[in-house]
């Protein structure tokens, strides 16, 4: 009975083989693998109001073709305020580096003049009533009245001569640092409210076709918010899988030729561009039993002659071009 039981088993695995190796390719030049065509989500950098669509789901568009539009009046009058902001922050920078104008050096000139001239007579009359101190003709109350207009108008003439000095030497240097970065700072809003303009109207990317469109006129949207799904036209990718007894066969650069159920006899042609380095398990995508289980090397295969019957996740064959 044992004998008999080791011989069922030698039967079923010899069978199992046989099995295996019929569902097998004739070798590993030939993978399975999906079209994958990138897409992508466009959407305006601003929020506005929609006031023009230009495209609709299906239409094959080009890089740099206009797509949707916002409402460009409050963005112009952004722009404008900025602009203006700008010019009066450029004005008194202006002034900043120029200094003071000559009119004002005058006029403190002039007074420091007035001060001085000021003060010498009340020196004068200081020196008078301390002379008539001395002998008792006038009061201790009058001289120190004297004295008291003499010190004032000393400091005064101190306080006009400082003020001359400041006019001629014009703003401190942290008060045109001051204004020089306020000046930049209006020049990068002028640049950002003109560049929130100009991101008023949605444009292409790249070549494509519209796959989705999520915005209608006169809609609200959100800066960020999704109003087109893209599926870019090229490059358009086979992700395909080969075992590691055949991964020299495949190296980068190696040709290929591509099939697809729809149209057997014309295939495509490819170009390996990409080989993983690390071995993943064979994804459920591939369909061949035998393989599902098998380390494999992920391929990205570049289609050199794509057209619109290659379509997002469609199954290919891929074989060793002759």
């Amino acid at each position: 009975m044992k004998q008999r039981i080791a011989i069922l088993a030698v039967l079923l695995t010899l069978l199992s083989g046989y099995l295996w190796w019929q569902g097998r390719p004739a070798d590993g030049s030939i993978l399975y693998g999906n079209v994958d065509i990138r897409d992508v989500n466009l959407a305006f950098r601003v929020g506005g109001r929609v006031s023009e669509v230009l495209v609709d789901e299906g239409d094959a568009i080009k890089a740099g073709q206009p797509l949707a539009r916002l409402d460009p009046v409050p963005l112009a009058h952004q722009r404008d305020n900025a602009r203006a902001n700008l010019a009066a922050i450029e004005a008194a920078n202006a002034m900043m580096h120029k200094g003071y104008r000559r009119e004002e050096t005058d006029r403190a000139r002039a007074e420091l003049a007035a001060a001085e001239a000021a003060a010498l007579e009340a020196e004068q009359q200081w020196r008078r009533q301390s002379a008539l101190a001395a002998t008792g003709a006038i009061s201790r109350g009058q001289l120190d009245s004297a004295r008291s207009q003499r010190d004032q108008t000393q400091a005064q003439v101190r306080s006009a001569r400082e003020q001359l000095a400041q006019l001629e030497t014009g703003y401190r240097p942290e008060e045109i640092a001051q204004s020089d970065a306020q000046q930049e700072g209006a020049k990068a809003a002028l640049a950002s409210a003109e560049l929130a303009l100009a991101d008023a109207n949605l444009t292409a990317p790249s070549d494509g076709i519209i796959i989705s469109r999520a915005i209608e006129n006169g809609s609200m949207v959100q800066s960020g918010a999704t109003a087109f799904n893209l599926s870019l036209t090229a490059p358009v990718w086979v992700r395909a899988y080969v075992e590691e007894p055949w991964l020299g066969h495949f190296p980068s650069g190696a040709k290929v030729t591509l099939t697809t159920d729809s149209r057997p006899d014309q295939p495509y042609h490819g170009v390996v561009g990409f080989v993983s380095p690390t071995a993943e398990f064979t994804p459920k995508s591939v369909e061949t039993p035998d393989l599902r289980t098998h380390l494999v090397y992920r391929l990205r295969i570049v289609v050199q002659d794509p057209d619109p019957a290659l379509r997002q996740g469609m199954p290919v064959t891929v074989r060793l071009a002759p």
